[in-house]
């Protein structure tokens, strides 16, 4: 399965008879999956079907789908608002009996009364309104297509660009397994110089109970070696979670985490200004990747 960003637009367009539409989709970052429909009045019955449309073909994001129609004015007839007409008659023999010598109010004045005219549409038979609604959902499927396919493809370049940095990543894992600071001659003698150190300040006068526990502690926090192991671990996990494919952004992004966690202890432990560097690199490049990944279904 390919990878998918959460992020695209689409536009479907189509007409049936007199009836002109548009569609439009737009998909950003979510948590979740979150479908929120803007469609004419009269067309709420499709709510629950675009819904499900959508669900079946996308798996994360925020995305709106609005839909815009335009019937042929040329099928629509002017007629008279009876109601509308008699309610500006009642408000002028209102405004007379009160006010005898006002002028009389003149056709084109009533006409123009804002409901007094107005275009109705002709009726659609329940044959003709559902072969309307069908070819909406045709016209939707196909956006929905066109989005995937834009999500697919910034979902490729997103997976170029994680490859790249997991590379990266691992390169640096190696960098520091192969330090000379940590082979064990450079750990030795590191041990020795800051028992030195503690002899000394101690004036000859040193528990050697203690003398030993230091120095276990200082070899232990020297120790980075299952921190290497972790990063090594988690580099082959995302390579497989992006080779695999589909909706893997959570569980990433769960990698990501790990990644940074694995940094900071390599970093915590270091006592050696490289070692201390390749742990800052690693920092960067794994924020960099969390980064991307949020954007991933």
């Amino acid at each position: 399965m390919a990878l998918a960003s959460m992020t695209g637009f689409a536009r479907s367009a189509g007409e049936a008879g007199a009836v002109r539409w548009a569609w439009e989709l737009r998909s950003v970052n979510g948590k979740g999956l979150d479908v929120r429909v803007r469609i004419p009045t009269g067309l709420e019955g499709l709510e629950v079907k675009i819904k499900e449309r959508a669900g079946k073909l996308l798996k994360r994001g925020n995305v709106n789908i609005g839909l815009s129609m335009q019937r042929d004015q040329s099928e629509a007839t002017l007629a008279i608002n009876e109601s509308a007409l008699e309610a500006v008659l009642s408000a002028v023999d209102l405004l007379r009996s009160r006010m005898p010598d006002l002028p009389p109010p003149s056709l084109d004045g009533i006409l123009a009364q804002k409901g007094v005219f107005e275009y109705q549409e002709p009726e659609d038979d329940e044959a003709a309104r559902d072969e309307l609604h069908a070819a909406l959902l045709t016209s939707l499927d196909g956006a929905l297509l066109d989005l995937v396919d834009m999500r697919h493809t910034e979902g490729a370049a997103i997976g170029d660009l994680l490859a790249n940095q997991l590379s990266r990543i691992a390169d640096l894992t190696e960098a520091a397994e192969v330090l000379p600071a940590r082979q064990p001659e450079a750990i030795k003698a590191r041990l020795a110089a800051q028992i030195a150190t503690l002899m000394e300040s101690s004036q000859g006068q040193f528990d050697v109970q203690r003398l030993h526990q230091e120095a276990v502690l200082l070899a232990t926090r020297a120790d980075i070696r299952e921190e290497l192991d972790r990063l090594v671990a988690h580099v082959k996990a995302a390579r497989d979670l992006l080779a695999a494919g589909g909706a893997v952004g959570r569980r990433l992004d769960f990698l990501a985490q790990e990644f940074n966690r694995e940094a900071n202890t390599l970093c915590s432990k270091s006592n050696d200004v490289e070692l201390t560097a390749i742990g800052l690199d690693l920092k960067s490049v794994i924020d960099q990747m969390r980064e991307q990944i949020q954007n991933l279904e």
